[in-house]
C-alpha cells in the first residue's frame, strides 16, 4: 500500500513537472516562433516587409556580419557616411522600401524615415510612444535621471533643471567655458617646439567638455564634481570596451576583472555623489544668498532646493540626475566638436569664411562675449551643417503604448519603432542632390528653411523630450570654434583615416589627428 502511494505521488510530480515542461515550451514557441509570424503577417497585408525573421536570432546575424563588413577599412573622403554607419538600413532600404520589418532576436522594429510620420511619433500623437530602456551598459552608465524617466517624474524632473540650460543662465557660463578653451590652446603650444602641432582633438575635447559640463553640473562644488565625474569617465571607458566586445547574454554579471572594477567604481562613484550632496546641503543658505542671485545656476544646486521644498526629490534622484547630465553631455559635445573641426579642415575655403567672421565681430585676440557668439551667423551654419552630416546620435527608438494607427498603417501595442536619424539627414528627396555634401549655406535663411520638411533636421530629438542640453552643446561648441580660429588655422594630418562608426554615439574609429598652425599676431 506504502509503495502505491509513493508511486501515485512519483507520478503526479512527473505530470506536474511535465506539465509544466509543457507550458514552458509552448510559451517559448509562441514567443519565438508564432507571435513573430503573425507580426510579420499582420504587416505584409499592409504592404510592409522586410528580411525574412530566423528562429531565436531574427537578422542579427545579418546584421553584425553588414556591420563588420562596413566597419573593416576606412572610406574614402566622403560625407556619404550611410553605407558605413547604417549599413543595414542602407542595405535593405533598397529592396523592402524606407518602412520596413528588421528583427533584433524576437523584437520587431519598424523603421520610419518619412518625416510626417516622424512628426506624429514625436509631436501629435507623442502619448501613445514611449522610449525603450537602454541597453544595461548603458543604463548603468546614464542612471535614472531625464535620459530614462517617464511620466510625471520625468515632467517634473526637467521642470526643475530646465533654469539650468536656459541661454541666458548658460551665457554666465561664457567666461569660464573661454577660459578652459585658452588653457587648452596654451597646453597645445607646448607639446611642439615649431609653430605646427599635430593635436589628436577628439581625446582634447573629451577633457574639455568634462570640465564645462562639471562647472555646469556642480557650480561651487566644482572640485568634489570633478573627482567624481574623473570616477565615471573610467566607468565609461571600461563600459565602451565591454559594448564593443561583448555579444554574450548576462556576460555583464560574471566577475569578470573588468566588470569586478565597474561595480567598484559604480558604488565609489554613488557614494561620493551623496557625500557631495550631504555637503551642499549643508553650506545651501550661503550659496542661495550668493551663487544663485549673482552667478549661473547650476544643476545640483536647483535639485537640492527642489528636494529640500519636495520630498519628491530624494538624494538618490539627485545622484542619478548627475550621473545622466554627465553621460549625455561629455560625448555628445565632444562628438560634435570633433566633427566639426574635421569638417573645417576638410574644408578650408569655409574655415577661411569662419576665421573672417570671428575676425570681425570678436578681434583677433579678444575672448568672444556672450553677445559676440550669438553674432557669428557663419559658424551657426557650419554647426548645423556638422548636426546634420555627423549627427551624434544615428537613430532612436520609440515603443507603442496601445494600437496606434501611424499614417494610415495600424502598428499593435508593444511595437518598437527605429527613426533613422542620419538616413533623414542624407535623404536627397528632402535636402537635394548635394545630401551628402559639406554646404553650410543651406541653413542661411535658419533651420525652418533648411529642407522641404521642418522635421528633417532633428540631432537632438523632437517634441517634448528635445535634448535639454543642446543650447550648452551648441554654445560650447561655437565658443570653442570661434577661439580656436582666432589663434589657428589646420588641416587633417596625414595619418587621419576617415572612418566614421557608431559606439553608443557617432564617432571617428581611428582618431581624429589635425595639424594646428600657429597664426601671426596682427
Amino acid at each position: 500500500m506504502v509503495e502505491l502511494l509513493l508511486y501515485y505521488d512519483w507520478l503526479i510530480k512527473l505530470l506536474a513537472i511535465s506539465f509544466l515542461a509543457l507550458v514552458l515550451l509552448l510559451k517559448i514557441a509562441v514567443l519565438l516562433w508564432w507571435r513573430p509570424r503573425r507580426i510579420e503577417h499582420h504587416f505584409a497585408k499592409q504592404g510592409i516587409r522586410g528580411p525574412p525573421y530566423r528562429f531565436f536570432i531574427g537578422n542579427v546575424k545579418e546584421l553584425v556580419e553588414m556591420m563588420l563588413k562596413a566597419s573593416s577599412q576606412p572610406m574614402p573622403f566622403s560625407h556619404n557616411i550611410l553605407p558605413r554607419v547604417l549599413s543595414f538600413y542602407h542595405h535593405w532600404k533598397k529592396i523592402y522600401g524606407a518602412t520596413f520589418l528588421v528583427w533584433f532576436g524576437p523584437t520587431v522594429r519598424l523603421t520610419v524615415s518619412d518625416p510626417d510620420l516622424i512628426r506624429e511619433i514625436f509631436t501629435s500623437k507623442s502619448e501613445f510612444y514611449e522610449k525603450i530602456e537602454a541597453h544595461p551598459l548603458v543604463k548603468q552608465l546614464e542612471g535614472d535621471g531625464l535620459l530614462s524617466l517617464k511620466g510625471e517624474k520625468w515632467a517634473h524632473h526637467r521642470k526643475i533643471i530646465a533654469p539650468t540650460f536656459h541661454m541666458e543662465n548658460l551665457k554666465l557660463l561664457v567666461p569660464v567655458v573661454a577660459k578652459s578653451v585658452t588653457d587648452m590652446l596654451e597646453q597645445w603650444s607646448t607639446v611642439s617646439n615649431s609653430d605646427e602641432v599635430e593635436i589628436e582633438v577628439s581625446e582634447w575635447f573629451q577633457t574639455l567638455t568634462e570640465e564645462v559640463i562639471t562647472r555646469t553640473a556642480f557650480g561651487s562644488s566644482y572640485e568634489d564634481g570633478k573627482a567624481i565625474f574623473r570616477l565615471q569617465a573610467q566607468q565609461m571607458a571600461l563600459a565602451a570596451v565591454a559594448f564593443q566586445r561583448v555579444l554574450i547574454p548576462g556576460y555583464r554579471f560574471f566577475p569578470t576583472k573588468r566588470n569586478v572594477n565597474s561595480w567598484k567604481l559604480d558604488k565609489e562613484i554613488r557614494r561620493s555623489l551623496m557625500k557631495l550632496v550631504e555637503k551642499r546641503r549643508e553650506g545651501s543658505s550661503i550659496i542661495n544668498e550668493t551663487q544663485y542671485r549673482h552667478g549661473p545656476k547650476d544643476l545640483l544646486g536647483l535639485m537640492i532646493q527642489a528636494s529640500n521644498s519636495s520630498k519628491d526629490v530624494t538624494v538618490h534622484d539627485i545622484v542619478e540626475e548627475c550621473k545622466s547630465f554627465f553621460f549625455a553631455g561629455k560625448q555628445t559635445t565632444s562628438n560634435l566638436l570633433t566633427w566639426t573641426t574635421v569638417l573645417l579642415a576638410m574644408h578650408p575655403h569655409w574655415q577661411v569664411q569662419a576665421r573672417e567672421e570671428v575676425l570681425r565681430v570678436c578681434g583677433s585676440r579678444d575672448i568672444p562675449t556672450k553677445d559676440d557668439v550669438v553674432k557669428l551667423k557663419t559658424l551657426t551654419m557650419i554647426v548645423n551643417e556638422s548636426l546634420r552630416l555627423y549627427p551624434p546620435t544615428i537613430a532612436t527608438i520609440r515603443r507603442s503604448k496601445a494600437d496606434v494607427e501611424l499614417g494610415g498603417y495600424k502598428i499593435p501595442r508593444g511595437t518598437e519603432l527605429l527613426i533613422p536619424i542620419l538616413a533623414l539627414h542624407h535623404d536627397q528627396s528632402i535636402w537635394g542632390q548635394d545630401a551628402n555634401e559639406f554646404n553650410p549655406r543651406r541653413f542661411s535663411n535658419g533651420v525652418a528653411r533648411a529642407a522641404k520638411h521642418h522635421v528633417a533636421f532633428i540631432p537632438f530629438g523632437l517634441g517634448v523630450r528635445t535634448c535639454i542640453g543642446q543650447n550648452l552643446a551648441i554654445l560650447q561648441a561655437k565658443l570653442t570654434l570661434a577661439i580656436i580660429l582666432q589663434r589657428f588655422s589646420f588641416r587633417l594630418a596625414a595619418s587621419y583615416q576617415h572612418a566614421p562608426t557608431v559606439l553608443m554615439l557617432l564617432y571617428p574609429q581611428h582618431g581624429a589627428p589635425i595639424i594646428f598652425q600657429r597664426l601671426p599676431n596682427p
